[in-house]
């Protein structure tokens, strides 16, 4: 896709606001025409611009009310141990996001469990366990205050 423009740039913002909105409704929001919104919905589903349509959910509603940022150091960095530890992590219905980043940790994730006991559980029977991991250190969710903003450019 080349460059978005400002009606594309509302587009995603109204779908990141709103995915089950009606094509007909946001057509009207952007004062298109139906079909043209159609087509610019499919473009930018087409060039990646819109990876996937999610319902978002509350974590406490789902049983899941410990939540935490986990700094995790590893040991070995070579490509066999980086890539047992993310298929690992990859496998954790606890890990909802994993980022490799620079700085003293080399992952972040976060962990969503039912308790703290779940947690401990996790850690001791999982993360401690895996043959990468050096240390990890757990910094403990006390609210959440911005989440899921919709990305504009």
């Amino acid at each position: 896709m080349s460059e978005m423009d400002a009606t594309d740039r509302q587009l995603v913002t109204l779908l990141q606001q709103d995915s089950r909105l009606p094509n007909a409704q946001l057509a009207e929001k952007l004062n298109i025409s139906a079909s043209a919104c159609w087509r610019r919905v499919k473009a930018l589903e087409h060039t990646g611009v819109i990876k996937r349509y999610a319902a978002i959910v509350e974590p406490k509603a789902m049983g899941l009310g410990f939540e935490a940022m986990v700094h995790v150091h590893l040991t070995r960095h070579d490509a066999s141990a980086l890539a047992s530890f993310i298929s690992a992590i990859q496998s954790r219905k606890e890990v909802t996001e994993c980022f490799a980043t620079t700085g003293q940790a080399d992952y972040h994730l976060r962990v969503l469990c039912r308790d703290i006991e779940a947690y401990n559980a996790f850690l001791e029977s999982f993360l401690f366990l895996h043959p990468a991991v050096n240390s990890a250190t757990t910094n403990v969710i006390l609210r959440q205050i911005k989440a899921n903003a919709p990305i504009t450019g």
